[in-house]
């Protein structure tokens, strides 16, 4: 007879006590559920003169989440979105009609300025 642990050192895990851990993926889908805001300052100063002020403002949430906040920036830049990016096309391009309308029927020459103020 050998002496064996209570346990097979090669297949199974030894029992843990302590409190239960959570994944990675757990963690995200809490932050992302709730939302998170970090928020922080770096300031540089020389002799008590401010040379240098930075403000950091983090909130790390769903898209959902970012919504029910009042948050949704994304969908109006045209640099993240394509229905924003095809939104400014158009209205530069009817801007760029009504110029070309005013120019053919001799109300803009071509010196005016593109504002069209006068400026």
């Amino acid at each position: 007879m050998t002496d064996r642990p209570d346990h097979d050192l090669l297949c199974t895990p030894p029992p843990t006590t302590g409190p239960p851990t959570s994944d990675l993926a757990e963690i995200l889908e809490r932050v992302l559920d709730k939302g998170i805001v970090i928020a922080g300052d770096i300031k540089i100063d020389l002799l008590d003169i401010e040379l240098l002020t930075i403000r950091l403002r983090l909130f790390v949430a769903s898209v959902d989440t970012a919504r029910k906040a009042g948050i949704d920036w994304w969908e109006t830049d045209p640099a993240l979105s394509s229905r924003a990016r095809r939104d400014a096309l158009a209205e530069e391009n009817a801007r760029l009609r009504e110029r070309l309308d005013a120019f053919e029927s001799g109300e803009l020459t071509a010196a005016a300025p593109a504002g069209g103020d006068g400026a």
